[in-house]
């Protein structure tokens, strides 16, 4: 069987797996030192890469070493807190590891398969964010090196077999919901955001709009909206229009950075926030406590949650026992949403 192998090239993981006969998923045991492998197949493996000249390269120095000491981590984008957050949380528990850590945004990438593909030649774990890429790219991946999903919906859909997963409990959603509406009157809401855009803004979606119907209120459609503070500007003449109308009196933000965004330009306008307009975000990044007045928020221990991630992926690599994860959230009551600041 041939390879496709030209002179002075080097056999990608694909091209060793056929000519082993093997998967691979077994590839990546062998060369990884991790998981159940026959001797029988650990041998073909070997003698493939021993007698095609691959031994020099990365692949081979990885089957000798067993290990790259390096963990990935990858991201839609790397601008802004929430990412930021992640990144210290994950990159604290290698440190703690003595292990280094790769980071990829693919918010630039022609071909994110083919470049998260080669990236599993050079760590030995990949932590993915939720959403970043559809569901056979991230099953190749999980043939490749140990995966653990961050973020996602709680059915844990589209995680392959044998990644794990680390999620935010999104339910405490409907707590802050229901706060803006029994303790604030606020019964003209309106979401700002873009479900479709991921699992985890589906999920805050999903339990917003429940918290509505348990009041007895209907869920109008989401007001689209990017992520990034600079989009909660944008939309704000739309929501100021609304707002004027007697259409809406609260806003529940996808996340902090779109509801600080739409704070400031607010702000700029004469409307009093907490006042005038209800507004709550997700995340309670650093800037939610220090703005005036403070943003309601449903807070997540975001550098926990990568962290956790961090360690699951270490455990997978060892062959230790490991299981998903839920990461809980609580609801910040601060002025935005005319609590006393």
């Amino acid at each position: 069987m041939s390879s496709g192998k030209r002179e002075g090239d080097r056999l990608n993981v694909r091209q060793i797996a056929e000519l082993a006969g093997v998967s691979t998923a077994t590839v990546s045991r062998v060369y990884r030192g991790i998981g159940q492998v026959s001797p029988e197949m650990r041998e073909r493996v070997s003698r493939a890469i021993a007698e095609h000249g691959y031994r020099p390269s990365h692949f081979g120095t990885a089957l000798a070493n067993r290990r790259n000491g390096t963990l990935g981590i990858v991201f839609p984008g790397l601008s802004g807190p929430y990412f930021g957050e992640l990144i210290e949380g994950f990159d604290r528990a290698a440190i703690a590891a003595g292990v280094s850590v790769n980071i990829l945004g693919t918010h630039a990438l022609r071909n994110t398969a083919a470049d998260l593909e080669a990236m599993t030649e050079r760590v030995d774990g990949l932590a993915v964010h939720a959403g970043v890429v559809d569901e056979e790219t991230l099953r190749r991946l999980a043939d490749l090196v140990p995966v653990v999903v961050i973020g996602g919906d709680s059915g844990g859909s589209g995680i392959p077999d044998g990644a794990l997963q680390v999620r935010s409990d999104h339910s405490h959603m409907r707590e802050l919901v229901a706060h803006l509406i029994h303790d604030h009157g606020r019964t003209r809401l309106a979401f700002l955001g873009r479900p479709s855009d991921s699992p985890d803004i589906q999920s805050r979606y999903d339990n917003y709009a429940a918290a509505l119907r348990d009041a007895g209120l209907e869920p109008a459609a989401p007001i689209h909206a990017w992520l990034a503070q600079a989009d909660g500007v944008l939309a704000a003449p739309r929501i100021l229009d609304l707002l004027r109308a007697g259409e809406i009196d609260g806003v529940v933000a996808a996340n902090d950075e779109l509801a600080l965004g739409l704070m400031f330009a607010l702000l700029s306008e004469g409307v009093t926030v907490g006042r005038d307009l209800a507004l709550t975000g997700v995340d309670d990044v650093p800037m939610s406590s220090l703005v005036s007045p403070g943003l309601t928020t449903l807070a997540r221990p975001l550098r926990d949650l990568s962290g956790i991630a961090a360690d699951l992926l270490l455990d997978l690599i060892a062959g230790r026992p490991a299981q998903s994860a839920v990461v809980p959230s609580q609801v910040i009551r601060r002025g935005s949403c005319g609590c006393p600041s």
